[in-house]
């Protein structure tokens, strides 16, 4: 008895030990869908003993097993000889290679770590910023009742803290009080913004003033806003390291794909395309479309629970 308990845990143990490639997860019929490519078509999993976990692999290979049956019989009834179906097949295939070159010159495309460098070194006033407090000096449309200063107070509000500002004292007091104020908004504590961050105003009068003085970024009709620079510095090349890696790799694809495009000698019919350009920044690809079992497995259930409720 125990030599059998013992030839039965060596069988358990050699069973486990299978690499992926070589074991058989599902048969359907004749044919034989490996741990691997079971995996590479619905996604990696890892071994758990947590129920759910084993239940939502199980539903997914009952679905994988379903596609697998339906695409059988699809073939045994020759459906893939119908034009639409071969349509379709010539389309996803398409898709697919067009993925693996996008993929493929997206890798050859990512800026090694002296190019991103040597860009930021090159454009390192692309990446200051500044730590600012904004006051808020709200006008209000009505020139007798509600909240807010008629258009002479907000003004005249404005220009004193920006003389105060520019004396060298005072400032500071003056904008003070509208913490509390229902006629202006000041805020609490200063808040950080890069470059390119604030509306195109704002920006050039934040980036122009010296630290702790006080200018005016905007005069509407329902307010006046004032800044005050409280420090510029700028983001370290950790900090944007990412960022300059896809704006990198985005111009080197971009150059790339030019290059293919005018090597394939691509022709558009204008009359029936017309002439107008891509506008700039369009997507050079959409998202991938989901996988093909996901799609079928997700349709399978919900014509499956369309008949439950039925019955």
């Amino acid at each position: 008895m125990g030599h059998a308990q013992t030839a039965s845990s060596a069988g358990s143990a050699e069973s486990s030990a299978t690499a992926p490639d070589k074991k058989i997860v599902i048969k359907v019929g004749n044919e034989q869908v490996t741990q691997q490519d079971f995996e590479a078509g619905i996604g990696n999993f890892e071994a758990e003993n947590e129920e759910g976990a084993q239940k939502e692999k199980r539903k997914l290979g009952d679905d994988f097993a379903s596609v697998l049956m339906l695409s059988q019989q699809a073939v045994a009834e020759h459906l893939d000889a119908t034009p639409e179906v071969k349509r379709q097949l010539v389309l996803q295939r398409l898709q697919i290679l067009s993925n693996a070159e996008f993929d493929k010159l997206m890798a050859q495309a990512k800026p090694s770590q002296e190019e991103t460098g040597k860009y930021y070194s090159a454009h390192a006033s692309d990446y200051d910023q500044v730590l600012v407090r904004r006051l808020f000096l709200w006008k209000r449309h009505d020139a007798q009742t509600g909240p807010g200063l008629s258009s002479q107070e907000a003004r005249a509000r404005a220009n004193a803290i920006l003389k105060a500002s520019a004396a060298g004292n005072g400032a500071d007091k003056l904008a003070e009080p509208f913490k509390t104020s229902k006629d202006g908004l000041l805020d609490v504590e200063p808040s950080v913004f890069p470059r390119g961050e604030l509306p195109p105003q704002m920006e050039k009068v934040a980036f122009a003033l010296k630290p702790g003085e006080w200018g005016e970024a905007e005069d509407t009709p329902d307010r006046i806003t004032l800044l005050q620079l409280v420090k510029r510095d700028q983001r370290d090349l950790q900090t944007v390291s990412s960022l300059i890696e896809q704006r990198l790799q985005a111009q080197n694809m971009q150059v790339a794909i030019d290059k293919l495009k005018k090597n394939a000698g691509i022709w558009l019919d204008g009359e029936y395309f017309g002439t107008e350009a891509p506008a700039p920044g369009a997507e050079m690809r959409g998202p991938s479309p989901p996988p093909q079992v996901q799609k079928s497995a997700k349709s399978k259930q919900e014509k499956s629970n369309a008949e439950d409720q039925k019955n």
